[in-house]
């Protein structure tokens, strides 16, 4: 009687046990599609013991890690789950998509690999292993990357995703490994974007403040992107609008290219300019660059040699950009610009740090990203600094973006002498 009383007594325990972890295990879950990551974590972390074969609560610890930027401690979870069985295809995407988060392409092309060798072939897994790669070669952020696009994993943003179309307790466990809701992003192709641009410059002696606006539609074509814009300037009670035109034709993974024309009657832009550039994305994450720029005013002309090396060092990226004007009495006149962009959760959201610096042609009105034009052929000592953050709507694909800038330039008519200017602008992106 007694041996059958511990018997049935244990085995109420391990039913209760088992039936408590079930439990346990569907709340964390419940709450990980919630968003609540933290709380679903520390569920899992009591579930998942040392030697634990709770492969689904380990599986799921892991992407509470991943979804919450803890990569090193997904990585380890991964690292277990792995070991453990070397032919779980899921576990193994989740792995290489933790590494992708993190921003580590080198990583997640190794675990690719090693993917490879015990799943044989996975299109899934060469798709990411062909972001990696071309993440490590050139530095490219595909819109439909990997974060995005159908498949047996669910990332952190599909979990998001998931939550706000389907309660938490509609979703079967079953189904855990089988949801694939896409970010809004991946609905649909963006091919278009519509951006709009306001920005003022005012100074401290002197100069009227300056106001800029602009207005571009981007089309990407099999050829490349097409970016049609109108410009617009008010300086000195002066209205000005200007005619542009960027074209970046793709010629490889390696090679592609930027050109430029603008056109305008007003006095305060250049009748015409011209420009082109021809990029290389070299080994190591570098990219360089070589091109030029005309520019025709009403009494002369204007040449510039360009150039720039730009590098992709984790979340970073570092780019050096030179602008030499050769004169006809052989004097030469340099300027340039160095940027530092800190990317956030994605490529499309980032802080930056502009600062430039040399000699370029007398006020600024006229801008092209980081490239300086003007309306004179006065050359005159400046130093510059711009501060900019880009980041994305919650619900939506829209960049918003906003920079505020400090400049300190000599005064054209008394060499040695400077006048300081602040900047501010905003710019809007709508994608469709």
């Amino acid at each position: 009687m007694l041996c059958i009383f511990l018997g049935l007594f244990a085995r109420s325990q391990d039913t209760a046990y088992n039936e408590l972890s079930a439990v346990s295990f569907e709340e964390a879950r419940n709450l990980a599609y919630e968003g609540d990551f933290r709380s679903a974590n520390v569920m899992l972390t009591q579930l998942v013991k040392p030697n634990s074969k709770d492969h689904d609560a380990r599986s799921l610890l892991a992407s509470t890690y991943s979804w919450s930027e803890e990569y090193d401690k997904a990585r380890d979870e991964f690292n277990i789950l792995i070991s453990s069985d070397k032919t779980d295809r899921s576990v193994w995407i989740a792995s290489i998509k933790n590494e992708l988060y993190a921003n580590n392409n080198a990583t997640a092309i190794g675990l690719a690999n090693k993917a490879l060798v015990h799943l044989k072939s996975d299109d899934e897994v060469e798709r990411l292993k062909a972001i990696a790669e071309e993440g490590v070669a050139n530095a490219e952020y595909p819109e439909s990357g990997w974060f995005n696009q159908d498949d047996s994993v669910v990332s952190k943003e599909e979990a998001l995703l998931v939550s706000a179309e389907k309660k938490p307790e509609t979703v079967k466990p079953e189904a855990i490994d089988t949801l694939a809701a896409k970010t809004p992003l991946g609905e649909e192709v963006f091919n278009n974007k519509i951006s709009v641009r306001n920005a003022a410059t005012v100074f401290d002696q002197r100069y009227d403040p300056i106001y800029y606006s602009s207005i571009s539609f981007k089309r990407q074509t099999l050829a490349g992107s097409i970016i049609p814009r109108i410009n617009y300037s008010n300086r000195s009670g002066a209205n000005g609008v200007q005619y542009d035109l960027d074209f970046y034709p793709k010629f490889s993974k390696r090679f592609y290219a930027y050109l430029n024309y603008g056109y305008s009657s007003s006095s305060i832009y250049p009748e015409h300019k011209m420009g082109g550039d021809l990029y290389v994305n070299l080994p190591g994450a570098f990219e360089f660059s070589a091109g030029g720029r005309y520019i025709s005013y009403e009494t002369k002309n204007v040449s510039v040699i360009s150039n720039s090396l730009g590098h992709y060092r984790g979340n970073y990226y570092f780019s050096l950009r030179s602008y030499i004007t050769p004169l006809s009495d052989n004097l030469t006149k340099f300027s340039g610009n160095f940027l530092v962009r800190k990317y956030l959760k994605d490529a499309e959201n980032y802080l930056g740090l502009n600062v430039g610096m040399g000699f370029s042609p007398e006020l600024r009105q006229l801008t092209s990203g980081d490239e300086l034009l003007a309306e004179t052929l006065l050359y005159v000592e400046s130093q510059r600094v711009s501060l900019e953050y880009q980041f994305t709507g919650k619900k939506s694909p829209n960049i918003y973006r906003a920079n505020v800038g400090a400049t300190r330039q000599e005064l054209a008519f008394a060499s040695g002498k400077f006048f300081y200017g602040v900047s501010a602008g905003v710019t809007y992106e709508v994608k469709f």
